[in-house]
């Protein structure tokens, strides 16, 4: 019942596909695109790839993959190393090798943050005015006497912390 059900799902599917395509002017058979079918890659987390690295042999590889049939000692060490390289374009140790890609990071990222720190130091120069009088140490304390004068905020504030008998900050 399951079996029948899919079959008529895929039955149907091939069906609106194929009139689909035929509406919009496509005669005839329609190929697979390249990234429908299995691809080869190399990588250290799958092993075995789907596809192995040559899909069209040569005459002479054509020989060697009839020869490898027979008994694997007859064949040579450059033989083996040929149909390996037939199926697979890296050894495992070749895959774990490291590369010098960091080095393009690193000076990367340091001549970004390096480019960073001239448009600051431009912008401080010449984009910025000169700092506020209210910055100066003069002014905070002045600021802070006068709040001190005016007993602002005497619960929590800045007037809690200072003693008014020893005219001193509390300890």
């Amino acid at each position: 019942m399951l079996a029948s059900r899919a079959f008529s799902l895929v039955g149907r599917r091939s069906i609106s596909t194929s009139l689909c395509l035929r509406a919009h002017g496509h005669a005839g058979v329609v190929k697979a695109e390249d990234y429908t079918l299995p691809a080869y890659v190399d990588r250290r987390d799958v092993p075995l790839p789907e596809v192995a690295f040559v899909r069209d042999l040569s005459a002479q590889q054509r020989a060697l993959k009839e020869k490898e049939k027979a008994s694997w000692s007859a064949l040579s060490v450059d033989e083996k190393v040929e149909l390996y390289r037939m199926k697979f374009n890296e050894t495992y140790a070749e895959m774990k090798k490291g590369t010098n890609e960091w080095k393009t990071i690193l000076g990367g990222v340091l001549f970004f943050l390096g480019l960073t720190g001239v448009i600051l130091i431009w912008q401080k120069h010449f984009m910025y005015g000169p700092i506020p009088q209210t910055f100066s140490e003069e002014w905070l304390s002045a600021q802070t006497k006068r709040m001190l004068d005016m007993r602002a905020n005497p619960v929590e504030g800045v007037s809690a912390q200072w003693d008014f008998d020893k005219n001193e900050w509390k300890k």
